[in-house]
């Protein structure tokens, strides 16, 4: 963390933490007010690392705002369009860790938080207007519970698609860096896809490199992934690995995806993306593809299944695998649900022998 900024209703401070301590803040985290942040899952960790504590209640203004149709937008995106104001994007890839700060970052920092109280008074009454307040609170108390469980390394492998299809020991040793990356990120101050990314973890472990050549080498690892000593300590952590008798981790059994529904994941995937974009929210809010594979194989742990998607996206799924709506295109080209008719087309084979 190279800067801490606060804002609230009369005034503004710019902190820097690193000339003086944060803990401080353990008792505004645990005051009652609301913590209004911005794309907020880093923060929230830095949170956690800082002071081993969130806030009791959180408003993210970006999730906030995919409620209302935008889709991941920027801080600058949301000043520009709600309140009409252009942010300067000069300094925002600067390096924020130097000292002293030159006065065009301090102005730049400030900005970021002057007026983000304006957007959320703006996105409530919208959310309200729209009758989906409640749906983006439910939102922002999943947001802090994965950040919670982020906390555990030694299952940080577990959100890791690219780990799943991996076998024996190339499996073992990718669950090995996934919690080395998160320890290493939670020393550092910084998030895990600074560290590492996911095909780096999984890419990393199957390869095995031993130089930092070869590191770089690699897909899904990036130059900013081996700055400040980072490539050194994981290639001693592979070389501690090399040597190591593992085996691998287990994960708890997940229902499988039943064959014949295989070909329904991208048409309802796409479905789906049509339904949120219709109804002004952004697609990747209401459903992944992966929330529509686990729901159809009846994961109960399907993000799509649960709160306000169970009505917008898992009823409407099983009304379509019930038999009792079909997927069709309106006019305009769009994939809609509509009830059946229960009259199947006849085959052209079939009308051919009829005559």
């Amino acid at each position: 963390m190279g800067l801490l900024q606060l804002a609230w209703a009369d005034r503004l401070v710019l902190i820097d933490p690193l000339a003086v301590s944060v803990a401080p803040l353990v008792e505004l985290l645990a005051g009652d007010g609301v913590a209004v942040l911005h794309a907020a899952e880093q923060d929230l960790e830095v949170f956690m690392h800082e002071c081993n504590k969130l806030p009791k209640k959180i408003f993210d203004t970006q999730l906030a705002a995919g409620f209302i149709g935008y889709t991941t937008p920027s801080l600058a995106t949301l000043h520009e369009r709600l309140l009409g104001v252009k942010l300067t994007k000069q300094a925002r890839l600067s390096d924020w860790l130097q000292r002293p700060l030159p006065p065009n970052m301090v102005a730049y920092a400030a900005a970021d938080v002057a007026r983000l109280l304006e957007i959320q008074s703006i996105l409530t009454t919208e959310l309200m207007t729209r009758g989906r307040l409640g749906w983006a609170q439910q939102e922002f108390a999943l947001l802090s519970e994965r950040v919670h469980q982020s906390r555990n390394a030694a299952d940080a492998w577990l959100k890791i698609k690219e780990i799943r299809n991996l076998q024996g020991v190339h499996k073992a040793r990718a669950q090995a860096v996934a919690e080395w990356r998160t320890q290493y990120a939670a020393r550092t101050d910084q998030p895990l896809r600074h560290v590492l990314s996911d095909l780096g973890v999984a890419s990393v472990a199957q390869h095995m490199p031993t130089s930092l050549q070869q590191l770089r080498q690699l897909r899904g690892v990036e130059p900013r992934n081996l700055r400040r000593g980072a490539g050194k300590e994981l290639l001693e952590q592979l070389a501690a690995l090399r040597a190591a008798d593992l085996l691998p981790k287990t994960s708890p059994a997940a229902p499988k995806l039943p064959t014949q529904l295989k070909p329904a994941v991208s048409l309802i995937t796409s479905w789906a993306a049509q339904h949120a974009t219709t109804a002004e929210l952004d697609p990747a809010l209401l459903a992944t593809r992966n929330d529509i594979e686990q729901l159809l194989a009846g994961d109960p742990n399907s993000r799509a299944a649960k709160g306000w998607r169970a009505e917008m996206i898992a009823a409407p799924v099983q009304q379509l695998l019930a038999g009792q709506v079909a997927i069709a295109f309106d006019p305009q080209g769009k994939l809609i649900l509509e009830k059946r008719s229960g009259c199947p087309l006849t085959p052209v084979a079939d009308t051919d022998a009829a005559k």
